[in-house]
């Protein structure tokens, strides 16, 4: 008796094409439209104006929303070629720390808040 190999084991029939290799080189991706660059005033992309008001914005309000056991401390890291502060804020309760660099614009941004010299005077003066 004979016995049936691999070459008599056929395949069902199936009603999906039989894969192609793409040819070497060829990407599924190139073809689809590049996204253009965003403005640099986008306010909610990119890396202008915007982008450093976010961020200004999101430390006044963790300033202003920290509770009493919050450390916060400025100071001056470089003069030339451009004055340049360090922001750090940390919150021994939730073991968190944010270190963030300003230029002297956005640190007179940030500054401009009341609240925010009040908070930075009582822990100069702690």
């Amino acid at each position: 008796m004979r016995r049936a190999g691999p070459a008599l084991i056929t395949r069902a029939r199936s009603e999906y094409p039989v894969p192609v290799m793409k040819p070497h080189g060829r990407f599924k991706l190139t073809n689809r439209r590049q996204p253009s660059a965003p403005p640099a005033m986008d306010p909610l992309r990119g890396t202008g104006f915007g982008r450093c008001q976010r961020i200004v914005d999101s430390l006044r309000l963790q300033i202003l929303s920290g509770g009493p056991e919050q450390y916060l401390r400025i100071r001056q890291i470089f003069s030339s070629p451009r004055e340049i502060y360090r922001v750090e804020i940390r919150e021994p309760e939730l073991h968190y720390n944010r270190t963030t660099l300003l230029d002297a614009d956005a640190l007179e941004d940030l500054l401009e808040s009341e609240e925010i010299r009040d908070r930075v005077i009582l822990q100069h003066e702690g």
